[in-house]
């Protein structure tokens, strides 16, 4: 049995824990976690750690959210332990119905006191010194959004793994408005001294997070419509850099997180909220680039609500354009539309209905390409042509090194990854091994010497000439 006060590893590097680091004078906050029927020992083990690794006088309570849970022992079982062990310093909110993570937070940030808000999910372990580096970062400039280093803990052992600051990694998207995962860019490496400094993260993952209340306020919280949970992460992101603010990964603060192997949540029927999370956002906050996503959705964007006082948040707080986020504080992200060709990759052969068609996610990498009948609505069928002769999605490439045809992460060193696309002929050629890109039948695809067969003949969709 693991203790629900057990010790971990200082993950620190020394860097951090240098005398004057940090200053003195900083506010207090109100750590909010949201539950929905999480376990016994892993809800308290989150308590423990975040009361027992806080300074007192930093931490003004823990605002415990329980999303209408019906176990049994979150309920007077869970008020009497709290009561017992930490007196006033926890108070649980009880939701009077399921809301979703979303507005679970809502309804905990309406019920804080202090003058800092963090976010925290309810199967978490704060480690030694987590907190001291997130609210210096906000003492020192009250629109800054702060992150700590997310660990993980095994779902099943619950080991604690974690990195030095070398590991660090900054958030990003892709264009389905998925968050991603990338290694920090080289003009972020020059701009720090070491390598335990605050990192500058496009975009955050959302779970675990610290702002100011008055800045969380003023960008207009959580956007109210958006349902359950998904989304929320990004727009939070676009809104703090295009409205002022700044978003950042503390590499001196570090806080495990058990990745679940699938979602508490029980969707609703008929409604994709992702989906709709997803459009709001877009709508909202990326201005002519949301095209992007709604092509990947094939235009479906459905009844996503009324967004009339989003939009006059953005407005009033005079919020900078997409544009601008994209070129100064995601500069490294691809851009369909500055591609040759974006949209669907139809062979002409076999009766022109067959599309090349793969997930295109890390799950896929050295997975064959598929091929699938044209649907005309995205998703696994939306690719785009580079200048540079990739055929991709997002960060994942059509790669050929000899064998079947790949899914592998873009390298922009051209080699296996270039193709040449002769849009008179149809053709697409491997760059490297000179064949090309063939169907020998509506599930296969192969590569074979260019000989002009109807089989080799592509039909890139909203192709132009550069």
């Amino acid at each position: 049995m693991i203790s629900v006060k057990r010790s971990l590893p200082d993950p620190r590097d020394q860097w951090c824990k240098e005398s004057d680091r940090y200053l003195t004078t900083l506010k207090p906050t109100s750590v909010v976690i949201c539950f929905h029927n999480e376990a016994w020992s892993v809800l308290l083990r989150t308590v423990h750690s975040v009361v027992d690794r806080s300074p007192p006088e930093l931490l003004g309570e823990v605002v415990l959210v329980d999303d209408f849970s019906d176990m049994e022992h979150l309920k007077a079982q869970l008020e009497d332990y709290m009561k017992l062990q930490f007196g006033d310093k926890v108070k649980i909110i009880r939701a009077q119905r399921r809301e979703g993570l979303i507005r679970a937070r809502l309804l905990g940030a309406a019920n804080a006191k202090s003058p800092i808000l963090t976010f925290l999910d309810s199967h978490v372990e704060a480690a030694t010194g987590w907190l001291e580096p997130l609210l210096d970062r906000i003492e020192r400039n009250w629109t800054t959004v702060v992150c700590p280093v997310i660990d993980v803990i095994d779902d099943d052992t619950l080991e604690f793994h974690y990195g030095d600051s070398k590991a660090t990694s900054v958030g990003g998207f892709d264009w389905n408005l998925q968050f991603t995962w990338h290694s920090i860019p080289e003009r972020e490496r020059n701009r720090r001294k070491a390598s335990a400094e605050p990192v500058f993260s496009p975009t955050m993952a959302g779970g675990l997070f610290a702002i100011s209340k008055e800045f969380f306020e003023r960008l207009g919280a959580y956007d109210p419509g958006f349902d359950i949970w998904g989304g929320e992460n990004l727009e939070l992101s676009f809104k703090t850099w295009m409205c002022g603010g700044r978003l950042e990964i503390i590499p001196c603060s570090h806080v495990g997180h058990i990745f679940r192997k699938r979602s508490p949540y029980k969707w609703r029927q008929g409604v994709n909220v992702l989906r709709r999370n997803s459009v709001r956002l877009a709508e909202v906050w990326m201005d002519e680039y949301a095209e992007y996503y709604y092509q990947r959705i094939g235009h479906d964007l459905g009844n996503y609500g009324d967004i009339t006082d989003r939009k006059s948040i953005r407005e009033k707080l005079q919020c900078k354009s997409f544009k601008w986020y994209l070129d100064n504080i995601y500069p490294e992200l691809f851009i369909p539309g500055e591609a040759l060709a974006h949209g669907e990759i139809r062979n002409l052969g076999l009766g022109g209905q067959t599309c090349l068609d793969s997930p295109a996610t890390k799950r896929q990498m050295n997975k064959a390409v598929g091929l699938y009948p044209c649907h005309g609505q995205g998703g696994n069928q939306y690719w785009s042509f580079s200048k540079t002769g990739e055929i991709r999605r997002d960060e994942m490439c059509v790669d050929y090194a000899g064998q079947d045809v790949m899914i592998y992460p873009c390298h922009g060193s051209m080699g296996n990854q270039h193709w040449l696309y002769d849009d008179e002929k149809g053709e697409v050629k491997h760059s490297p091994s000179h064949k090309c890109l063939t169907i020998a039948t509506k599930e296969k695809l192969t590569m074979e010497p260019c000989q002009g067969l109807e089989t080799q003949k592509w039909k890139f969709q909203n192709y132009r000439k550069d």
